[in-house]
């Protein structure tokens, strides 16, 4: 995303982080090929931080990942409507990006994949309640190879 325009200095705006977990509208066109396939956040900081070197894993259980939380289905968590998010994100710092950010967020990542087989699962989105949520799915469902001529899954 360019977040970084220089040496020390950084453009919050353009930050992964920012976008997934902060920025409450439609993330801008040209940014969302570079976020990828992150949904919440991002660990590129933290992987050239030099003082992540030192860093240990934490042993504690609370501190691990939920299983089913571990590289999750990008189908199943676009089909998530408000109640399957809050149980699924109970406990965790997720749920208080709500729904709608949410699922904007896993579009974007849909729209990264490469993969056709998501597209019936962003196609499924284009008539969503939230505007950012259809816009989102919108620009999967496009990216994924969807033409105007040919209808959608």
């Amino acid at each position: 995303t360019q977040a970084f325009p220089a040496p020390y200095r950084m453009d919050a705006r353009r930050c992964i982080s920012y976008l997934t977990i902060e920025h409450a509208g439609p993330i801008p066109h040209d940014l969302r090929p570079a976020i990828g396939t992150h949904i919440y956040g991002c660990d590129d900081c933290l992987a050239v931080c030099p003082w992540n070197r030192f860093a240990r894993s934490a042993r504690q259980a609370r501190l691990q990942p939920r299983p089913e939380l571990i590289a999750p289905d990008l189908a199943m968590l676009a089909a998530l409507d408000d109640g399957g998010f809050r149980s699924l994100f109970s406990g965790s710092p997720i749920k208080r990006i709500g729904r709608n950010r949410f699922v904007r967020n896993v579009l974007i990542a849909i729209g990264n994949s490469g993969l056709p087989r998501l597209l019936p699962h962003a196609a499924a989105l284009l008539h969503d309640p939230d505007p950012v949520v259809a816009d989102a799915a919108c620009w999967a469902v496009a990216r994924l190879g969807h033409t105007p001529d040919t209808p959608p899954p």
